[in-house]
């Protein structure tokens, strides 16, 4: 029995939090009087976490056998770090608080990944249908606080993001463990999958993507408010880029027998070197705004879909948390930290036109990279 709701309440809250965190925070942090190279450092110790953090409690699980345990402790923790933004406004209380949430909540989700397709089994393409209640609790976060904020103190949006940690910590409480993987007589190591070249090339545009979206996680909710834009456009913005997001998702067991999922990478590629050219410089456009969230779908659901079947394939049961959690590190983890760091650092100094046009080349790069490092002959499974 798959534990469907378990599983899709875990990922509604997980993404509901991320829903009033990714695209509010940096908002606070603007009102509290930090710089926005402070606003960036302080973002992007989530993808430094994700360096360190998910290969330490993959390679965990993996010899322990178990990830809800982790899981659960995650939990916990990354509450605990939170916690600190209430008590402290200092640049110091604020970095050490970012780094104790981000290191354990960093750890949380790759090891859900592996633990999701561990339930699925031969019914992988289901995958969709559990991911996509996370987007809806982004919806929901994003939506909701976009109207709250209109006419509530930014601080409120602290006290929200608590109780959503809250809800992560209530549904990692009933989260079933999944079942051992089996045992190959002549298993892979970790090493001879990573010296495969299509491996390779995968987890170096991933690294590319995630870069290409640093500016969008840290500033986008700044731009458009800078433009003159209510902040209940901006949740309804980000709104639109998860509904894209989750049609995809729906669509993928369609989409996976139709496509392959070197075609449906290189596809979202090429859109995000589209998309972040027309946010950075059609953003005064309400019709040009919708199309580049309408673009979404490709570049983080469709992805990312495809990405950790890749992962899946791969990688195999047995490296099945291990891979999952180099798949963050490298992408949202490294990726993203160097996305969210010079974005920090050109944001002032040329502007947001040219930063945005700057994700579109880490994106172009990761097309290249993907071109040339998967030949279409490689089979996928």
């Amino acid at each position: 029995m798959i534990p469907y709701w378990r599983l899709s309440g875990y990922y509604f809250f997980y993404f509901a939090f991320v829903g009033a965190f990714s695209p509010y925070f940096s908002l606070y942090l603007q009102s509290i009087g930090r710089s926005a190279a402070q606003i960036a450092l302080l973002m992007s110790l989530l993808s430094v976490m994700r360096l360190v953090a998910p290969n330490l409690w993959g390679w965990l699980a993996d010899r322990l056998g178990a990830r809800v345990p982790i899981v659960r402790l995650s939990a916990v923790l990354s509450l605990a770090g939170f916690a600190g933004f209430l008590m402290t406004e200092s640049p110091v209380g604020l970095f050490a608080s970012m780094a104790v949430l981000a290191f354990f909540w960093s750890a949380a989700l790759p090891l859900v990944e592996a633990l999701t397709f561990s339930h699925l089994g031969a019914h992988a393409s289901r995958y969709g249908s559990i991911r996509v209640w996370g987007s809806v609790g982004f919806i929901l976060a994003v939506l909701g606080l976009g109207y709250v904020l209109d006419g509530a103190p930014i601080r409120t949006l602290l006290w929200i993001t608590l109780g959503l940690l809250g809800g992560i910590l209530v549904y990692a409480a009933v989260l079933p463990e999944g079942a051992a993987p089996a045992h190959s007589m002549n298993p892979a190591s970790l090493g001879e999958v990573l010296r495969r070249r299509e491996v390779r090339a995968l987890l170096t545009a991933c690294f590319f993507m995630s870069a290409a979206h640093g500016a969008l996680y840290v500033f986008y909710s700044v731009h458009l408010v800078q433009l003159g834009h209510h902040k209940t456009l901006v949740g309804w913005m980000w709104t639109l880029g998860v509904v894209a997001e989750i049609a995809v998702f729906m669509a993928m067991p369609q989409i996976l027998r139709r496509y392959s999922l070197r075609g449906i990478l290189l596809f979202s590629f090429a859109v995000a070197v589209v998309r972040f050219l027309l946010i950075g410089w059609g953003a005064n456009s309400l019709a040009v705004l919708i199309l580049a969230q309408i673009g979404h779908g490709a570049t983080f659901g469709a992805y990312h879909a495809a990405g950790v079947a890749a992962i899946n394939r791969w990688f195999g049961p047995q490296l099945q948390a291990r891979g999952q959690a180099l798949y963050g590190s490298v992408s949202f983890g490294a990726g993203g930290m160097v996305g969210g760091v010079v974005s920090g650092y050109t944001w002032d100094s040329i502007g947001a036109g040219w930063t945005y046009t700057l994700g579109s080349a880490f994106a172009l790069m990761g097309l290249a990279v993907l071109l040339a490092g998967w030949r279409p002959a490689v089979r996928e499974a």
